[in-house]
C-alpha cells in the first residue's frame, strides 16, 4: 500500500494550490483521510480530515481558506488551498486509515508548499 502525494510548489501570498493524495495497493476500505503539515522547527500538525461519509474538520487557522474533499472511487483525497499565507509554508503529508484485514494507518511521502513573494 502506498500514499502518493502531489501538487505542492511555490506560490505567492494570496495564491492557490491543490494537493492530491492517492492510495494504491490492496485496499478493502478507507476510513478517515487527512492532511498534516510540518513547518521548519515546528511539530507536525493536523490541517484537515475527512471521514468516509464526508464529515470534515479543520484546524482553526485554515478555516474558510482550505477545503478537503475525497473521491472514494479513486481512493484519493484533495486539499484545495486558497488565500495562502507565508505561515502556510510547510511540508504537507497525507494520512489515511486503510483496512487490509485490520485497520492500519499510513503516511504519504510529503509535498513541499512554499508561500513567498
Amino acid at each position: 500500500v502506498q500514499l502518493q502525494a502531489s501538487g505542492g510548489g511555490l506560490v505567492q501570498p494570496g495564491g492557490s494550490l491543490r494537493l492530491s493524495c492517492a492510495a494504491s495497493g490492496s485496499i478493502f476500505s478507507i476510513n478517515v483521510m487527512g492532511w498534516y503539515r510540518q513547518a521548519p522547527g515546528k511539530q507536525r500538525e493536523l490541517v484537515a480530515v475527512i471521514t468516509s461519509g464526508g464529515t470534515t474538520n479543520y484546524v482553526e487557522s485554515v478555516k474558510g481558506r482550505f477545503t478537503i474533499s475525497r473521491d472514494n472511487a479513486k481512493n484519493t483525497v484533495y486539499l484545495q488551498m486558497n488565500s495562502l499565507k507565508p505561515e502556510d509554508t510547510a511540508v504537507y503529508y497525507c494520512n489515511a486509515d486503510l483496512f487490509q484485514g485490520s485497520w492500519l494507518n499510513y503516511w504519504g511521502q510529503g509535498t513541499q508548499v512554499t508561500v513567498s513573494s
